[in-house]
């Protein structure tokens, strides 16, 4: 098992022929190694902020000779950054990643979760795939590039991506603002370097049930909040029926429809009263051709029916459904020359489509970028513990960059 030092330390990280005799490959891999060990160092759970890390990068970016914006969002401790390398005019590639990670609470992790730990053949850290892996490509392609660019290289990195694509949006309102244009960006979430040109977009919020407390001996004196729950969940099950059945599909995905899902649930005080109160967090990841805000309006107008039944029965009811955010699907252009960009630096694979959701359609929505989702590591390793990254795959991304810019 080893540990790894960071980028200040690399002096001692050195090995034999580290310098002498080294091809770039090899430094590249072990300065892209030094800056994922410092990045996952940085615990930035999207609740703790990024303030640190985006220090960091924006010191290691300006020494490198970039041109660094940080971008606060109305979080304090929370912040976007934005670089750009080689000329100041053109059409360039924006290269895209989130600097927060998931909690690293769930037990199972062999090793401390902050520190990259090489075992097993397998880097391990919190964030080692999703996504600070790809971050650290983009740092070493940055200092390797900033003299040969013929046309600009943006790097984009926001905070908040994890709890709903939050961050981004101030940095791409500012973007805006300013004019701001490319010729394509790649999001470098994990899809083991295949080229992602579609996701689902996704839309979430709460099922708030309210009904009528009583002394459980008497519950037709109540109204049961947790049962008129237990009937919406009922709803989202026929909702979901009606999506495999009616709504649109896309084979290309695993999941080939519209997913209705309900993944928290709170209610009740004590046993032995009628429940006042229930709540429930769901979710929609919806496709192309499925309206999120009218499959809404169904489970509201379902809401209103139940309710209503409790009412005419003489009990007091209400079902509020409230939306807390959303963000749009990908569905790149088809003919974009960023695909073709991606594909041939991918070694030509044929492109995918991702069941998880990216700010990759925030880009294309805000900025009128084309889009694609491309970087290192598997998202099923992701949200875990033990989640890891391999040298080859590091190594694999780094080529990848490499041949994006001197396509």
């Amino acid at each position: 098992m080893q540990h790894f030092c960071g980028f200040y330390a690399q002096e001692s990280c050195k090995g034999p022929g580290f310098a002498a005799g080294a091809g770039r490959a090899y430094v590249g891999l072990m300065n892209t190694l030094a800056t994922l060990a410092d990045l996952i160092a940085f615990p930035t759970v999207s609740q703790n902020g990024n303030a640190e890390l985006i220090a960091y990068l924006a010191a290691r970016l300006t020494a490198a000779g970039g041109r660094v914006q940080p971008m606060p969002g109305d979080t304090p401790g929370k912040s976007n950054l934005f670089a750009s390398f080689g000329p100041a005019t053109g059409q360039g590639v924006v290269l895209s990643g989130h600097s927060d990670v998931v909690p690293a609470g769930e037990p199972g992790w062999a090793t401390d979760p902050f520190v990259l730990t090489e075992r097993d053949g397998r880097l391990s850290g919190r964030g080692a795939s999703d996504m600070k892996g790809f971050i650290a490509s983009m740092v070493t392609l940055a200092e390797e590039s900033k003299s040969t660019l013929t046309r600009p290289l943006h790097l984009a990195i926001s905070y908040d991506e994890e709890i709903g694509c939050v961050g981004v949006r101030h940095m791409l309102q500012r973007l805006v603002a300013e004019g701001f244009q490319a010729a394509g960006c790649i999001i470098g979430e994990p899809t083991g370097l295949r080229v992602a040109t579609g996701h689902k977009g996704k839309i979430d919020g709460c099922i708030c049930c309210r009904g009528e407390a009583a002394h459980s001996a008497n519950p037709a004196l109540g109204c049961n909040a947790i049962n008129l729950a237990s009937a919406m969940i009922r709803e989202t099950e026929a909702l979901q029926e009606f999506l495999r059945e009616h709504g649109a599909r896309d084979d290309a995905y695993r999941f080939p429809h519209s997913s209705v899902h309900v993944g928290t649930i709170k209610g009740g005080t004590v046993l032995n009263i009628i429940p006042e109160c229930c709540e429930m967090d769901f979710e929609i990841r919806y496709l192309p051709g499925d309206d999120p805000h009218a499959l809404i309006e169904r489970l509201r107008a379902r809401a209103d029916a139940l309710t209503q039944e409790v009412i005419a029965a003489g009990r007091q009811a209400s079902i509020e459904l409230t939306v807390k955010n959303e963000y749009p699907g990908l569905r790149t252009r088809q003919g974009a020359p960023i695909t073709a960009r991606a594909t041939r630096a991918a070694g030509d694979a044929q492109s995918v489509k991702v069941g998880f959701g990216t700010e990759a359609g925030l880009f294309e929505q805000r900025l009128g970028l084309d889009c694609v989702v491309c970087g290192p590591g598997e998202i099923d390793r992701a949200h875990k513990a033990n989640e890891y990254i391999t040298r080859d795959e590091l190594d694999a991304c780094d080529m990848f960059l490499r041949r994006i810019i001197h396509d």
